[in-house]
């Protein structure tokens, strides 16, 4: 059984898709399966996934949707079917490595040390030290609406969008995915509205508590993105869509944490020193 299964949406991505790199890394852990979800492609993607499964199909699966049907719902569906096999964490990650997979093994290393954290968002943050590579306005872009999405949710999150995701699996994780997205692409901030709602309808600690930042040592953008400009204002709108359905009537929450529980505290190698950056600082 594999302790952490990760997602990999795919909309045609036959020319981005490195098989190669994928092979590398789950030949190097043994605790590791990626199960992609062909999202209805029109070219190769399917087979060079196919390919994969054959290869080692211990260490790669496939989840074959007929039709396309958005990132958010191959998304969705790539986690129930990840669920039925019991793994200890789920993640989704962007097929084109912008994120490059070597961060799995850190994102579980924070689930592994914090067992209050059930979310690990990774965190396109340009600190010294780091390669964030973005074009100028999409960055700009990201901010601004990352910034308007925290405003929503009353959590100061930096990076909302980043398709790097970690979950820790539990009954409250499933129940976020059990049913479809309102949005086909900030899905990130719905299943975030949606565990706020859950936790605060339930009297459970507040959902700050249980997400942890992860600043990204190496993010590169690459070419092909499906995302255009225009984009960005369906976004806008989508967060009152959101809104509304998750949060509008919910109860007000109890006072924050002093504890500082959301602060972001990148885990160190052995010999370096530990960085900590406040997202509220930072946003």
């Amino acid at each position: 059984m594999s302790r952490i299964i990760v997602v990999v949406p795919c909309y045609n991505e036959a020319a981005r898709l490195d098989a190669g790199r994928f092979r590398r890394l789950a030949a190097a852990h043994d605790d590791l399966q990626f199960l992609f979800v062909n999202d209805g492609s029109a070219d190769a993607t399917l087979r060079l996934v196919e390919d994969l499964r054959r290869s080692d199909p211990a260490r790669f699966a496939v989840c074959d949707l007929a039709t396309n049907q958005g990132k958010a719902e191959a998304v969705r569906r790539g986690f129930l079917e990840a669920f039925q096999s019991k793994p200890r964490y789920v993640a989704f990650w962007d097929a084109d490595l912008a994120t490059p997979l070597e961060a799995i093994q850190s994102f579980a290393a924070v689930l592994d040390a914090r067992p209050q954290i059930e979310i690990v968002l990774g965190t396109r943050i340009p600190l010294l030290g780091r390669a964030i590579r973005r074009a100028p306005r999409r960055r700009w872009l990201g901010r601004v609406f990352s910034a308007v999405a925290s405003r929503m949710l009353g959590l100061a999150i930096y990076d909302t969008q980043c398709g790097a995701k970690m979950f820790r699996v539990s009954d409250q994780i499933q129940t976020l995915f059990e049913h479809p997205f309102s949005t086909r692409w900030i899905f990130d901030v719905e299943i975030l509205a949606r565990l706020i709602r859950l936790r605060r309808t339930s009297g459970d600690r507040p959902a700050g508590e249980a997400i942890y930042e992860m600043p990204l040592e190496l993010w590169e953008e690459k070419g092909g993105s499906k995302l255009k400009g225009r984009d960005f204002a369906k976004a806008v709108f989508e967060l009152a869509v959101i809104w509304r359905k998750n949060l509008v009537a919910l109860p007000r929450p109890t006072p924050p944490r002093t504890s500082g529980a959301a602060d972001v505290v990148p885990l160190a190698p052995a010999g370096q020193a530990t960085e900590t950056v406040s997202s509220r600082d930072a946003a």
